[in-house]
C-alpha cells in the first residue's frame, strides 16, 4: 500500500476554490487538454446545500506505465470516481473504481483547503494506492503514485491558470 500527500498553492479564496473545484467546464478543460484524457463525463453532481456528491466517469491515456502495467490495466481502462463532501467539514472524500480488476486494486483520498494568505488557500490531498496483484502489485503502485502526482501537478497549474482567466476558450 502506497500513501501520497500533495500539497499546492491555488491563488483563490476559500469560496472561489470550491466553486472552480465543481465548474464542470474547469473540469472538462483539465481532463481532456490538461491531462489529455479521451474521454470524461460528469455522471451525477448534486449540491444540496450543506452536501456536494460528484460521480465521474475518466478514461487516462496509458502513456508512460511500465509495459505490464499497460497490460494488465487493458486498452480500455477507465475509472469511476464517486466524491462527496459536507461543506460544514470542507474535506472531499472520493474513491475511484477501475473497469479492470476492481477487486484487486483500491486508490482512494481526501481533498481539503486551508488558508495560505490573501486570495490563496493550500490545497491538500491524500491519496491511498493499494495494488494486492501478485509480483507486479508494487509497480502497479509505482505507477500510479508517478500518474497521481503529476495529475494533481497538473490540475493545480490549470486550476491558477483559470483564475487568471486562461482555458476558458478550450471548452464550449
Amino acid at each position: 500500500m502506497t500513501a501520497i500527500r500533495l500539497e499546492h498553492d491555488i491563488h483563490c479564496d476559500s469560496d472561489t476554490f470550491w466553486t472552480i473545484f465543481f465548474d464542470e467546464k474547469l473540469n472538462a478543460a483539465i481532463y481532456k487538454h490538461g491531462l489529455d484524457f479521451p474521454e470524461m463525463t460528469i455522471q451525477s453532481f448534486k449540491d444540496e446545500g450543506g452536501k456536494v456528491t460528484r460521480t465521474l466517469l475518466a478514461q487516462p491515456k496509458l502513456k508512460n506505465l511500465p509495459g505490464p502495467v499497460t497490460k494488465l490495466l487493458g486498452s480500455n481502462f477507465k475509472y469511476t470516481e464517486e466524491g462527496s463532501m459536507t461543506r460544514a467539514e470542507g474535506v472531499w472524500r472520493f474513491k475511484l473504481f477501475p473497469n479492470t480488476m476492481a477487486e484487486k486494486l483500491r486508490q482512494e483520498g481526501s481533498m481539503r483547503i486551508t488558508p495560505a494568505g490573501d486570495k490563496k488557500v493550500k490545497r491538500v490531498v491524500e491519496l491511498t494506492v493499494e495494488a494486492k496483484i501478485f509480483v507486479i502489485g508494487g509497480l502497479v503502485e509505482s505507477a500510479a503514485e508517478k500518474t497521481l502526482r503529476e495529475a494533481w501537478d497538473t490540475s493545480a497549474k490549470y486550476m491558477n491558470e483559470w483564475i487568471e482567466g486562461k482555458h476558458r476558450d478550450l471548452v464550449k
